[in-house]
């Protein structure tokens, strides 16, 4: 979980490459482009289509190929079994090296619901399987000791069974929806980075607890309010939580204004109820250098991938590290390095010790 971390001036970048398509040429493109601009974290949102790799599955290739980027899908935890997520988000931290994250996602969708025979789940009701959901993970991820692996040949042991815990979650009491219960332990090794990293956004705060998490996406109404949105989060966060700023960016491009491209066909996927710049380098470098003073990052979604990054590589990233507003990319880092985060013990063998010296 959370931990409060040090405080300094520089911020992070993070992109959203849900543009880049889904097959495995585009992925790839799309991570190396960002990766060699300077971007610390790249998202791949999740929004279910025929045909479609998931969001985890596109973090999940991208892990390879990638060195520094931290990897971080968006997970439902509305329609997704909890045990499920789980160990498919811990297979992308051995994937990528401990470069993964989790966007914890919660949001009403008649159509998936549908998909896996649910009723529609809505309202306060979202937070809480969101809640549940995060749980049930961090237990699982913690139900593995770090040293639980032996491979003893003497023995012909691989693991230490000693060392493998229930994590006995069950939902609670006025839970909204079925409930449920998950028993453990988890069926593959703690993840490399112990704990990865979850966020969420900050309509969740509330049924979601503050300290159950590691990161809050906030945007605003508009850029220009977006300041102000950061800092209300971080009044309810506190320092534990990094605070992530939304923005949709549109760049002056290839010869037309992006007044011009913002009106054109290419808008159709600058959506989603986010603050926006529409502009040009200069002024996006000026605007991220403000607001990176108020945030620990932010995360743009660009309106076009392959054509603003393009401006973004060129212009805006170079001019953010000269400025020294940008944190250094650090070589065989993990995403809790890039927060500020320790590595947290697992649970279970302190719960247990205290158990055992209780019963003496």
């Amino acid at each position: 979980m959370n931990a409060i971390h040090t405080s300094h001036p520089q911020g992070f970048l993070a992109i959203e490459l849900d543009g880049a398509g889904w097959d495995g040429a585009d992925i790839t493109r799309a991570v190396l482009a960002a990766e060699s601009a300077g971007f610390h974290a790249a998202t791949f949102t999740d929004a279910p289509a025929p045909g479609r790799a998931n969001a985890l599955q596109r973090a999940a290739f991208a892990g390879p190929v990638s060195r520094t980027i931290a990897l971080v899908p968006e997970v439902d935890t509305v329609y997704t079994e909890p045990f499920h997520a789980s160990t498919q988000l811990a297979s992308l931290d051995y994937v990528s090296g401990g470069r993964a994250g989790w966007i914890a996602t919660a949001a009403e969708s008649p159509e998936a619901a549908d998909a896996v025979g649910r009723s529609s789940v809505n309202g306060a009701a979202l937070g809480q399987e969101a809640a549940a959901s995060i749980e049930v993970s961090r237990r699982l991820w913690d139900s593995w000791e770090d040293d639980a692996v032996i491979r003893d040949v003497a023995t012909g042991r691989y693991i230490d069974v000693d060392k493998l815990h229930y994590v006995d979650f069950e939902t609670p009491a006025g839970f909204a929806g079925p409930g449920y219960s998950v028993k453990g332990p988890s069926i593959i090794p703690r993840p490399l980075q112990g704990q990865l990293p979850v966020l969420v956004q900050a309509s969740l705060l509330g049924e979601v607890a503050v300290d159950a998490v590691d990161g809050v996406l906030v945007s605003g109404p508009a850029a220009e309010l977006l300041a102000a949105e950061v800092r209300d989060v971080r009044a309810r966060v506190g320092a534990s939580v990094s605070v992530i700023a939304e923005l949709d960016v549109v760049l002056d491009a290839h010869g037309q204004a992006a007044s011009e491209r913002s009106a054109g066909s290419d808008r159709a996927r600058f959506e989603g109820g986010r603050a926006q710049y529409a502009g040009s380098a200069a002024g996006l470098t000026d605007f991220l250098t403000d607001l990176l003073a108020e945030a620990d990052g932010v995360r743009l979604h660009p309106a076009v991938l392959f054509v603003d990054l393009e401006e973004l590589a060129r212009l805006v990233l170079p001019d953010l590290r000269r400025r020294g507003a940008l944190r250094p990319v650090v070589q065989d880092g993990t995403f809790r390095d890039l927060l500020g985060l320790p590595r947290p013990a697992s649970r279970y063998p302190i719960a247990s010790a205290a158990h055992a010296s209780a019963g003496k």
